[in-house]
C-alpha cells in the first residue's frame, strides 16, 4: 500500500516508504523515511535523516539533519535532537563541518520532551520523559533526568 500524506504537509525530495503515514502540518524535506512509519502533526524531518521502518515520530518533534532511527523505535511528543554543539556554527562558518550524528538503534523509546543531543541510544534503550540525553546510553537501559542517568535495566 502506497504512502498516506496529508494534503496539509511538506513533503520535499523525500523517500517515503509503503504504508508510512504523515499528518498534518509536518516538514520533510531530503530525507528518507522506511515502510510503516507514522509521523505526527507538526513534525520536522529535516535533510540527511534515515528512518527506518515501523517508527512512530510523535506530534511536534525535530528530528534534525545526520539523525539515524532505526527500525521499531518510538519518539513521544515534542522530542527535540541536536546536531551542532556550537551554534549557530552553519551561520558563522557557511559549513555543517562541526555538525555531529545521532544513532538511535532498534526498538528504542524516545519520552516526550526529550532532547537528544548527538549520542547513540543502545538497542532497547528508554529515554524518561524530559531527559537531557548528552552521552551514549547502552542497550538494555532506561535514563531519565538532566542530565539523564541510568536508572534500571529493561527487562
Amino acid at each position: 500500500m502506497e504512502a498516506i500524506i496529508s494534503s496539509k504537509a511538506s513533503v520535499k525530495d523525500s523517500v517515503i516508504g509503503e504504508n508510512t503515514i504523515i499528518y498534518d502540518y509536518t516538514n520533510i524535506y531530503q530525507c528518507e523515511i522506511g515502510s510503516n512509519c507514522k509521523i505526527g502533526a507538526f513534525v520536522e524531518v529535516q535533510k540527511d535523516v534515515l528512518v527506518g521502518n515501523n517508527v512512530t515520530i510523535s506530534s511536534h518533534s525535530f528530528i534534525c539533519s545526520l539523525v539515524q532511527i532505526e527500525d521499531d523505535v518510538f519518539v513521544g511528543h515534542g522530542v527535540m535532537t541536536i546536531n551542532d554543539l556550537h551554534p549557530p556554527s552553519f551561520s558563522r562558518t557557511g559549513s555543517n563541518e562541526y555538525w555531529k550524528k545521532t544513532l538511535i538503534k532498534k526498538g528504542s523509546v524516545i519520552g516526550s520532551n526529550a532532547t537528544i543531543f548527538p549520542v547513540t541510544i543502545g538497542e532497547n534503550a528508554k529515554i524518561g520523559a524530559g531527559a537531557v540525553v548528552t552521552k551514549d546510553v547502552p542497550p538494555n537501559v532506561t535514563v531519565v533526568g538532566n542530565p539523564a542517568k541510568e536508572i534500571k535495566l529493561v527487562k
